[in-house]
């Protein structure tokens, strides 16, 4: 299954993917990606249904995931919902952040252009999460705040593309980003390091690669 999960992540998320192979411990790495692999499954609710009641019943469908995994129920059979129960179990995650990456999903079923503040909000509340989850995954005693503006700065990033008004939003994160994650350990780091692709990233896998190793070295991004 974990197997399954990174392949999965390598395929449709491979800068996150190229920086947790920086992550020394195997079994944090498996962690890690399960979480990457819950992240991109509450990304696909909102794309996949076509109207925003069945993008709230595929939300729903997670949050009944997690009543399972925090009340030691059996969990559903879905590979990244068994994947990131036993993340929650082994790590002892709270739900609080967990909830809120559902939560910040919930706002991209409303088809109106995001204002800086709300895109702030739904960043923090997505990719902000998610790497700070990440790091207290693999440095429990890290400060996982720190963690925050990278991962928000890194869904801003790949959703320009689409929603350019969105760019000082991102700006401002990115700054932030920089800043705060010389203050992660070595071991936290690799949950921030793709944030380093985020300007001007090399076209190929290799120019990657070389790009996260100098970051990952620096302890910058």
């Amino acid at each position: 299954m974990s197997d399954d999960l990174d392949d999965l992540i390598r395929r449709v998320d491979q800068d996150r993917w190229l920086s947790s192979r920086f992550i020394a411990d195997p079994v944090a790495r498996v962690d890690v990606i399960a979480l990457y692999a819950y992240d991109h499954e509450l990304a696909r609710a909102p794309k996949v249904a076509s109207n925003a009641l069945l993008g709230e019943i595929r939300l729903t469908w997670w949050r009944e995931m997690l009543d399972e995994a925090f009340e030691g129920r059996p969990v559903r059979a879905h590979p990244t919902a068994q994947a990131l129960a036993d993340v929650i179990a082994r790590r002892g995650l709270e739900r609080a952040p967990l909830e809120a990456m559902i939560d910040g999903r919930y706002r991209e079923l409303d088809p109106a252009p995001m204002t800086d503040v709300e895109a702030v909000d739904w960043a923090r509340d997505c990719g902000g999460q998610a790497a700070a989850l990440a790091v207290t995954i693999l440095d429990p005693a890290a400060d996982w705040a720190f963690a925050l503006a990278a991962g928000s700065a890194w869904v801003l990033g790949r959703r320009l593309a689409d929603a350019p008004a969105l760019q000082s939003a991102f700006d401002q994160s990115l700054n932030v980003a920089r800043s705060a994650s010389r203050h992660l350990s070595a071991a936290a780091f690799p949950a921030v390091a793709h944030a380093s692709l985020l300007t001007n990233p090399p076209a190929s896998e290799l120019g990657k690669r070389l790009r996260l190793t100098w970051a990952v070295a620096r302890g910058r991004l």
